[in-house]
């Protein structure tokens, strides 16, 4: 391999672009053996699947090599191209979350341990109730601008698969929903009909998924974002 170059689509640090025989590729290293293995389990599975993302072309220990895709995240652009794009992503979800699980991937996140992590920790009040299940499915885990790509309005590839797990649906859509919302609120009701989703049902679940973040931010900062995030929940609708 020579040529190599960090980029900036998905993941970033342990993401470089590589020459291989002529070809573009991309390299990826994740000291975590599991994320790792997540990673290539998914690769594989979503190979076929009509879904646009990277092709596996080698696995060695704490190396990914797969095909680079073109497209530039979704945030990108402008506000509302960003908005558009966001709802053109959520029927890709949706065909994820049909697709066949496959074996090798992780546990759905255990929400009744994030719940009571939260209230230890002492984050601001949140309704913190843990919704009906709607079954296990093939989740991405992460599925946010970052991590979908796009060119001149369509959709060309998803991303960084390495926290992909057997988990509930509204979970996966509600997560993403919540998370780009902190950017735009339009961007609930983009992915919520792209999907085709009843938003009571994903609404249900924000108040989780403000507690995971809160976690995150409490463990690994930066204490900017920990404090923003805090005065935002301290205004949490009744």
């Amino acid at each position: 391999m020579s040529g190599a170059t960090v980029i900036r689509q998905g993941a970033v640090g342990h993401v470089r672009l590589v020459e291989r025989d002529g070809r573009s590729l991309v390299e990826k290293r994740m000291p975590d053996a599991r994320r790792h293995d997540t990673e290539v389990a998914a690769l594989r599975a979503l190979q076929g699947s009509g879904l646009p993302v990277p092709e596996l072309v080698a696995d060695s220990s704490g190396s990914i090599l797969m095909t680079l895709l073109p497209g530039e995240r979704l945030d990108s652009g402008s506000v509302d191209e960003r908005i558009e794009l966001l709802a053109a992503s959520a029927p890709l979800m949706r065909r994820l979350h049909e697709l066949p699980v496959p074996a090798g991937l992780s546990p759905a996140p255990d929400d009744e341990a994030i719940v009571w992590r939260y209230r230890e920790a002492g984050g601001p009040p949140l309704p913190l109730v843990i919704p009906h299940s709607h079954g296990r499915v093939f989740c991405h885990g992460d599925w946010t601008d970052g991590n979908v790509l796009a060119v001149d309005g369509g959709i060309t590839a998803v991303v960084d698969w390495e926290a992909a797990h057997v988990g509930d649906p509204m979970r996966e859509l509600s997560r993403a929903a919540w998370g780009a919302s902190l950017k735009d609120p339009r961007s609930v009701d983009a992915l919520v009909d792209g999907y085709g989703a009843d938003p009571e049902i994903v609404r249900a679940w924000f108040p989780i998924h403000a507690a995971e973040l809160w976690l995150w931010f409490s463990e690994a900062g930066p204490p900017e974002y920990l404090d923003d995030l805090t005065l935002r929940l301290r205004d949490w609708p009744a």
